[in-house]
Parts: structure tokens; C-alpha cells; sequence
């Protein structure tokens, strides 16, 4: 059944991680709270957070990534691309929305460019500081592209002339956190928290807890650590502090991680956008881990943003060793006076608008397709 004009919704497209989910949820709270109906599309393994994600209706549609060097590899995810957008296709007849607003990834590409086909207005959303491949793809046939922070790589003029910088999407929980105060150090204890994005880091399980072991006993009794840790390295993580003594919490996933990000003195991570951003926001230190192999090198890019100005220090992965940990760790616990200092670097290039601006875009964009249909024959 066709939707009717009235309720006609704001479509977003985004994939199955954090990095994309998250900046989705915060437009899809600000647009709900502007009285406009959302839906989402994404693929299969967005289904688990469909319950708490804050829309009408969520959709999934097939995808994949082209990477990798086989040809077969590469023939199998067209073909799966090429089925999600018929699929989307299809649902957009029957979902009519107003506005798409995607968030990179190439599981946007089946409604984006179905989106492009029916002739509904298309916003690209780029968190990174450097465009991915999938945003480059969808970028001719966008309306208008917003950015997450103030420069975009890999973006050439035909791109520029249609970019508006928003800031990226905040959660209200990441708002909510800002509020809270850098943590007093009187009592000479250091709170580490150590995330890897979404979907964890092996890295982290393989560096962290060597470094804090390696420290002597009376930095380690100092040391307040929490720890994310993918499922298959949790029980070694933890066996590891509780062997040497750390106090620590060890999981998969923290639910609150933005109060977790507040409460710490220094938070060791990668740079994907939404890390970046919310650190900015909340005002925290950090070492920050980008992401290696990665073609377009975002994660690089990001963390540089904050590394320039002093917030953060940005090790490559090949550099991270136990060795070096320990030693930046030794300097924070004899000195630590210098970490607030960093963490109010940080905040200064927050931008906590940028689900409100992304919204007002939407809007008009939303209010010129409309005026566009009322006056077509």
C-alpha cells in the first residue's frame, strides 16, 4: 500500500556498524522531534538494533562490499548490489519518501541510486575527513552533500559546489556526557578506557594489556581500566589484569560509552568519525590507533584532526607496541596535570549542532521537492 502524501517519510540509508548507525539515530531523534516520520533502510545486520532504532519502519535490503582482488569475490557483491537496489526500488514506490539522507558505505548504494531513479532528493552524509568509495560512487547523483568536518579529501570541484559542512550527528547520550566535568586526578588515579570501535579491535587485546602488565606494581595499583574486547579475546583480557593486579572491567559492548568516555582521563582508540567527534564533544584525551589498509586512509585523516591540535597523540598501528603504551602511559601517571589541558583542545573543535543543522538541510530539501511536485503538470 501506498503511503499518503501526509505520511510520507524521511528515508535514511545507512549500514549495519556504529560508525554509520549512530550519526543515523541522532538525525532520525532531531527530524522525529520536528514532527516528521523516519524510516530506515540498511542490510541485514542492522536487523538486531531494528527494536531501539528510533523509526516508523526499518527495511532491509541486500548488499555487499566490492573488495578484495578476486574477480569472482567482486562479481558476487555487484550482483548483490544490483538485487538490493531492485529491492529498494520496489520499496520506494510503496514508501514514496520525501527526502533519502544516506551515511556511507556501499550498503547505501542500493537506495541511493534507486532513490536517483525515482527522482526523490538525495543527501549524502560524509562522516569522515576524507570521502569514502562508496560516497565518491553515489556523489554525482546526489543533491547535496554534508560533511562531518570542516575540510573533505578526495572531493574535487563538482563535488565542493554542492557540499555544505554540518558537523556530524550527535547522540542526545553523547550531548548528555559533555555536560559532565573532567574527572578529578587529587586521588592519583588514572581511568583508562579502551574501545575499538563498534565491532572491537584485536589490536587493543594484543597491545593494551601487555603495556599496563609491563608497568611497576605501584603505577599498576593506580591504574582504573575499562576495557572493550571482542568476544573471542574477553576472557584473556581480562585473565590478564586480574593475574597483575589491574582493576578492570572487560566486555564486548558498553552501552553507555559516551559516559564511559567521560569518565576517563585518557581514552585509547580508533579514529573512525563517530570516536573522533564525540571525544571532541566530551573533551577527552586520547591515544588514538587509525585504522591501518584502509585505501582512502580516513581513520588517518580523522585522527589528524585531533592530533594537530594536541588532543590527541596518533600512533600508526606498526608503531603500537606494549613497549611504547608503557612508556606514554609512565609519562601520564608521573605528570598527569597535562591531560585536561588536552582534553579542553579537543572540546574546542566540537561541534554538538550538527544533527540540527543536518536536519534543516533535510527540511529543505524536503520543502523544495515538494514545491517541485506542486508545480509540475
Amino acid at each position: 500500500m501506498r503511503v499518503p502524501d501526509r505520511d510520507r517519510p524521511i528515508l535514511l540509508a545507512a549500514g549495519g556498524t556504529g560508525g554509520h548507525l549512530f550519526p543515523a539515530e541522532a538525525l532520525a531523534r532531531a527530524l522525529s522531534a520536528r514532527g516528521l516520520a523516519v524510516e530506515l533502510m540498511t542490510d541485514t545486520r542492522a536487523l538486531a538494533y531494528a527494536g531501539s532504532f528510533p523509526a516508523r519502519a526499518v527495511h532491509a535490503v541486500p548488499s555487499a562490499t566490492p573488495s578484495g582482488r578476486s574477480v569472482l569475490t567482486k562479481a558476487k557483491a555487484s550482483l548483490q548490489l544490483g538485487l538490493g537496489t531492485l529491492k529498494a526500488w520496489r520499496l520506494l514506490g510503496t514508501i514514496r519518501p520525501r527526502v533519502v539522507v544516506g551515511f556511507g558505505g556501499y550498503p547505501t548504494v542500493p537506495p541511493l541510486v534507486a532513490a536517483s531513479w525515482r527522482r526523490v532528493p538525495v543527501l549524502l552524509h560524509e562522516q569522515n575527513a576524507v570521502m569514502g568509495r562508496a560516497n565518491r560512487f553515489l556523489a554525482r547523483r546526489a543533491t547535496q552533500i554534508a560533511t562531518g568536518f570542516p575540510h573533505l579529501g578526495k572531493a574535487g570541484p563538482e563535488i565542493t559546489a554542492k557540499t555544505t559542512h554540518t558537523g556530524n550527528p550527535i547522540r542526545p547520550a553523547v550531548l548528555a556526557a559533555a555536560e559532565l566535568p573532567y574527572p578529578p586526578l587529587e586521588d592519583g588515579l588514572l581511568r583508562l578506557l579502551v574501545t575499538g570501535g563498534s565491532q572491537g579491535a584485536r589490536v587493543m587485546a594484543d597491545v593494551v594489556p601487555p603495556a599496563l602488565v609491563s608497568l611497576p606494581a605501584d603505577l599498576r595499583a593506580r591504574l582504573r581500566v575499562v576495557q572493550q574486547a571482542r568476544g573471542e579475546d574477553e576472557t584473556r583480557v581480562r585473565g590478564a589484569y586480574e593475574n597483575a593486579g589491574i582493576a578492570a572491567e572487560v566486555a564486548p559492548f558498553f552501552a553507555n560509552l559516551p559516559e564511559r568516555i567521560a569518565e576517563a582521563h585518557l581514552v585509547i582508540g580508533r579514529s573512525g568519525a563517530s570516536t573522533v567527534s564525540e571525544l571532541a564533544i566530551i573533551g577527552r584525551p586520547s591515544i588514538l590507533i587509525p585504522l591501518p589498509g584502509a585505501l582512502d586512509q580516513d581513520q588517518a585523516a580523522n585522527a589528524a584532526i585531533l592530533g594537530d591540535i594536541g588532543a590527541a597523540a596518533v600512533v600508526p598501528q606498526k608503531d603500537f607496541t606494549p613497549k611504547l603504551l608503557a612508556d606514554e602511559l609512565q609519562r601520564c601517571l608521573a605528570d598527569p596535570s597535562h591531560l585536561p589541558e588536552r582534553g579542553a583542545a579537543a572540546r574546542r573543535v566540537g561541534e554538538p549542532r550538527g544533527a540540527e543543522r543536518l536536519a534543516d538541510l533535510v527540511m529543505l530539501l524536503a520543502k523544495d521537492a515538494i514545491e517541485l511536485q506542486e508545480t509540475r503538470p
